[in-house]
């Protein structure tokens, strides 16, 4: 008897007919889980859907096309219209995944029972013809507080249960920047069991159509932090609102008080609180300044 744990591997794809072959062939090439895949395409233009609908014919995958929505809102339509499974997994078109990604994030998480549950991971930066390249390691803490002020889990490496996509499913934001940020901040705002596994299971493609990517230089990316900030978007308060219209009443004491007063940072009573909390700290010492700057000048 097949006793391997079902996982629907959820991919959003747009225009991404050159490397999505790879990708495919190392999701079918997954070991000991029975892995589906439901993929979104979100308006190409370069036969993507052409090569989707071969794949379809042949039994490998389903697919079906959306509108222009960009990644966010297209992996959140995924999990809307997905069947349901024991478990899900956001997987990118033009990644590789190593042949143990699903089952090694499954044995993480086999003792979580009926609570929502999230599993990410580090991942190993490549270049576009799968070379190495300097990683770009992460050590989080894994607590709200430090989900509130740093944004750097990877979607591409999430797989959770059903029980925490039926509590996702409870609410849908008006504002949401990135769904893996949603995901990650709402697992651990409702104490979801949350594991980070720290051996790199997917060679995350850096090349020049990348939606997100992690190769840029640390200037590269102090230039787009101080480009957010002077835009005044205001991401994480943003997020922290959120949260709170939609999961206040299912939040413990202590998260729902954090939670409102970064959603209300800028009134002058909860600013010095936000300031002097203990829990909004983070592993990365450069947010652990930048976000006290952007709480000063009401850019958080």
């Amino acid at each position: 008897m097949d006793d391997k744990k079902e996982v629907i591997v959820l991919m959003s794809t747009y225009n991404g007919r050159k490397y999505i072959g790879e990708q495919l062939r190392s999701i079918y090439g997954q070991k000991g889980v029975a892995c589906s895949l439901l993929v979104r395409d979100d308006g190409s233009t370069d036969g993507t859907c052409g090569l989707l609908g071969a794949e379809q014919d042949e039994g490998r995958l389903k697919w079906y096309a959306g509108e222009n929505v960009g990644p966010a809102w297209a992996f959140w339509d995924l999990l809307e219209k997905a069947p349901c499974a024991e478990w899900y997994a956001f997987a990118d078109q033009d990644d590789v995944w190593m042949d143990d990604k699903l089952a090694a994030a499954l044995a993480m998480m086999e003792d979580c029972g009926d609570k929502p549950a999230l599993y990410f991971g580090q991942t190993q930066l490549v270049d576009e013809k799968l070379s190495p390249l300097k990683n770009v390691e992460i050590h989080p803490l894994v607590t709200y507080g430090e989900a509130l002020i740093y944004q750097f889990v990877g979607g591409n490496t999430m797989v959770l249960n059903n029980a925490l996509r039926k509590r996702l499913l409870e609410y849908k934001p008006s504002y949401m920047r990135m769904h893996d940020v949603w995901v990650y901040d709402v697992a651990l705002a409702l104490d979801a069991v949350v594991r980070f596994d720290s051996e790199p299971r997917i060679l995350y493609r850096q090349h020049a159509l990348n939606a997100v990517g992690q190769s840029h230089s640390a200037a590269q990316h102090w230039k787009e932090r101080i480009g957010r900030l002077w835009k005044r978007e205001n991401i994480r308060s943003r997020i922290a609102g959120e949260l709170w219209k939609g999961y206040a009443d299912s939040m413990s004491a202590e998260n729902r008080r954090l939670t409102y007063e970064v959603a209300n940072y800028s009134r002058w009573t909860y600013k010095w609180n936000v300031l002097r909390r203990k829990e909004l700290k983070c592993a990365n010492r450069f947010v652990s300044a930048a976000w006290r700057f952007a709480v000063l000048f009401n850019l958080f």
